[in-house]
């Protein structure tokens, strides 16, 4: 391995000579674990080849003579978190379960599957209702802040005073936004953000803490809500996905585990195999409830969120995302006192593009649109790498929920101020009738009968101003309005990512993207030498789009989903092959300069995600030089006191176990015989599932799957399990609930090998045996995750305790 590049330096906030890292213990580096062997009637021995890195040293006297200046937190993007654990997305095929399974009648696996398609109803529903909530109480807000500025501006107009209007536009916007940050820093940190990348890695089969709870859900809800009426330069779209993954989570495991309430049903389904599903179904309903594109949001499951999937899922992730549009198309047309039309397709409606002449393309367009393209996947780079170093900064200096919560609102102040001098300094006037139905229309210094266009994109819905940009005639934007718009717009949008409120990056990119769309389209025409060409180039509409699709795709790198999204919400199929082009051009040209945006943020978190291919250059790597060794081991009957004791050191905190058998002798080394979870471990402790007890009177009923789904998912810690000391000598016999046919791979099994079998099957534990099947190794996701190909070849990342 010696030709794997190892680079890992931080500044220390004390010493500036361990700056190179000296003294670090690294990984395969200078300082490894001991290794131990217990003697209970047994081998236990404990993983001794990873070391890591502890990010939480205790403060030296002189680091404490430096607590008066302001923290920061050190910061690399080559560690891995140890902080992140797996989920269990293959089955444990113990005894239990195959005798579960082998009594199930075939009407018995019906009911399960009818009932599978009931959840996934109930959770498009309830989806749908919750982005029915969202988008009212954004109306009424928006709506409700407008008519206030506006009545201040008309005061202050002719006899000047207009700071008063800014003063007060900037501490509305504030005052939404400071609620949105206080919730989501002080009360529930994971709800900030899009969420996407958060589920990304659910659906990875990373476990990360409390991203499906029912207290995320509600803040998320609530901050989306402010931060959308603050005023900033944010989308529900985002939120809309993590909100119906929250759902899924909650509505397929039958109870609630915060409200403490059990509803005995839907029992089959708490284990995380059966979850992964349902929040797969959960985050497709959200963008169709968002966009109104039930096939998008499939797609969208698919290409950029799930990583497991099988053809079934896919029918009954598309029933999810019909039912949640048509719950959200229904309950908005009943608020709208219009019960009989459906008319809204979704949150974010961009309107149907007319099927004329201007409207269509020609194919000597196409050129056109690939060089729009490009220039998307240019800007989305640019916009990527000003949000990774941003993102770099906060994670340094302001960690502190006062100092998140004050950066929002000092965003959110810039932003009014910043619109209303752009408002202030355009004399973008426009007649009112160009316009039909325009929702916040601003005279300001315009003549009577006409708004002010500038004032009308700012204060709008951001989804409002992307369709006016889609529709409006020609002559509705003046091209220097459309300039000025689109810097401000994207330096705005790309400082607002990341801040600790629930906020998404789609609207704001399609909005980005329309804006200096529509501007090439305006341009167009002025550049022609013929009437004709003119003509043909008159609706500067199709370029807005176009421009959309290609600012989007370069920010978030999604390509047939997108155009599936785009195809629904406009309503015109005939542009499915320009956008293809232009997301697949904007996909390419990003990918050379930078990663995708939800991939910066997950490495940033350093997440172990598992990508769906090995490094390129690391064939030559074997399972015995990945692997964990050597391995914490259980006989199949093994001592109570010996199990508590490894399950209580903090140091080690493994959750996967073989189990081996030695011969009656004893005299050849034991082979392995199957595999038990920590989680199983502490159900069989917490109902004293020992040998001795079962051989006496004082036994209890046998053990069922039952006990380990209502244990399921917060299975209680080892320190609350009490064990006497007459127990502690008891045995305990592990054939019934260990797995007997663990996944395993000889140690001199490649890579990429490994990586396919681990990440196709959705693997936690890979066991890693010699040709006599003795254990020597053990593959876990951090085993994996560590490998990666860098700018000098394949790089091996440190795992730290962070």
């Amino acid at each position: 391995m010696a030709n794997i590049t190892k680079k890992v330096s931080w500044s220390s906030r004390a010493d500036d000579s361990n700056a190179t890292g000296e003294g670090t213990p690294l990984l395969n580096g200078s300082e490894q674990l001991g290794y131990s062997r217990q003697q209970s009637g047994g081998s236990i021995s404990q993983i001794g080849r990873v070391s890591t890195v502890n990010m939480d040293e205790e403060i030296t006297s002189e680091e404490d003579s430096l607590k008066g200046r302001p923290k920061e937190i050190t910061h690399n993007e080559k560690l891995l978190s140890l902080k992140y654990e797996s989920l269990d997305y293959d089955n444990s095929e113990n005894q239990l379960f195959l005798e579960e399974e082998r009594r199930m009648s075939y009407l018995g696996f019906r009911c399960l599957e009818i009932s599978r398609w009931v959840v996934c109803g109930l959770i498009g529903f309830l989806t749908g209702l919750i982005a029915c909530f969202i988008d009212i109480m954004v109306e009424q807000l928006t709506g409700l802040k407008y008519y206030v500025v506006k009545e201040n501006i008309e005061k202050f107009t002719a006899g000047g005073g207009l700071s008063i209007s800014l003063i007060l536009w900037a501490v509305l916007n504030s005052a939404f936004v400071m609620v949105g940050a206080i919730i989501v820093a002080f009360f529930e940190p994971i709800a900030g953000g899009s969420g996407i990348p958060q589920i990304k890695c659910y659906l990875n089969g990373v476990k990360i803490p409390r991203v499906v709870r029912l207290k995320t859900l509600l803040v998320k809800v609530a901050g989306v809500i402010c931060s959308v009426a603050g005023g900033l330069v944010v989308g529900k779209e985002g939120p809309m996905i993590h909100s119906g993954a929250v759902v899924a989570a909650g509505v397929s495991q039958g109870r609630s585990t915060s409200l403490k309430r059990d509803f005995k049903i839907f029992e089959y389904f708490r284990r995380d195999t059966e979850k992964r599903d349902f929040v797969s179904a959960g985050a497709a309903a959200g963008v169709s409830a968002a966009f109104g594109a039930p096939v998008g949001g499939v797609l969208f499951s698919l290409e950029e969120a799930a990583s497991y999937w099988n053809q079934m899922l896919t029918w009954r992730i598309f029933f999810a995302s019909m039912i949640s549009t048509f719950t959200l198309n229904f309950f908005l047309s009943v608020y709208n006192k219009n019960p009989g039309e459906l008319s809204n397709p979704g949150l974010i409606n961009f309107g149907s593009f007319d099927r004329n002449s201007s409207s269509e393309y020609n194919l000597y367009e196409i050129p056109l649109f690939i060089g729009m393209g490009a220039i998307g996947g240019l800007l989305g780079a640019l916009f990527n790498a000003l949000n990774y170093w941003l993102t770099i900064f906060r994670i340094r200096y302001i960690h502190r929920p006062c100092l998140q919560v004050m950066e929002a609102m000092l965003v959110a102040a810039v932003t009014a101020t910043v619109s209303f001098i752009m408002i202030y300094f355009s004399n973008a006037c426009q007649p009112l009738d160009v316009v039909q139905g325009e929702d916040y229309p601003l005279q300001l210094y315009c003549d009577d009968g006409e708004y002010n266009s500038m004032a009308t994109t700012f204060f709008n819905r951001p989804e409002k101003s992307v369709q006016n940009l889609f529709h409006n005639p020609p002559g509705s934007y003046h091209p220097l309005t459309l300039g000025v718009f689109t810097i401000t717009y994207f330096f705005l949008a790309c400082w607002t990512y990341g801040l600790a409120v629930s906020a998404g990056v789609f609207i704001p990119s399609l909005l980005i993207g329309a804006a200096w769309g529509r501007l090439i389209g305006i341009m167009l025409p002025t550049l022609s030498s013929t009437n004709s060409t003119g003509q043909i180039w008159a609706d500067p509409g199709k370029y807005a789009l176009i421009g959309a699709a290609a600012q989007l795709g370069g920010i978030v790198r999604m390509t047939l989903s997108l155009t599936v999204i785009l195809i629904e919400a406009t309503g015109n199929v005939t542009y499915g092959l320009p956008l293809m082009l232009v997301l697949m051009t904007a996909k390419i040209v990003g990918d050379y300069f930078e990663e995708g945006l939800y991939d910066i943020h997950i490495k940033l978190q350093s997440v172990p995600f598992v990508h769906s291919e090995a490094p390129p250059t690391s064939h030559w790597l074997t399972a015995r030089e990945v692997m964990s060794s050597p391995v914490t081991s259980f006989n199949r009957v093994e001592r109570v006191g010996t199990i508590v004791d490894l399950l209580s050191n903090t140091s080690t905190n493994h959750n996967g176990f073989p189990v081996v058998v030695s011969n009656a002798n004893g005299e050849e080394p034991a082979k392995l015989c199957g595999l038990i979870l920590r989680s199983q471990l502490i159900v069989l402790l917490k109902h004293k599932v020992f040998v001795e007890l079962a051989r006496s009177k004082l036994t209890r009923r046998k053990l069922q799957l039952k006990d380990f789904r209502d244990a399921y998912p917060r299975f209680p810690p080892i320190q609350s399990i009490h064990v006497s000391q007459d127990e502690r000598e008891c045995m305990m016999d592990l054939t019934e609930f260990m797995n007997p046919t663990p996944y395993t791979v000889p140690q001199e099994t490649s890579l990429p090998r490994v990586y396919k079998l681990f990440r196709a099957l959705g693997l936690r534990h890979l066991v890693v045996v010699d040709d006599s099947n003795r254990v020597v190794g053990l593959v876990t996701r951090k085993d994996l995750a560590r490998y990666h190909l860098g700018k000098h070849g394949l790089e091996e990342l440190q795992l730290a305790q962070t």
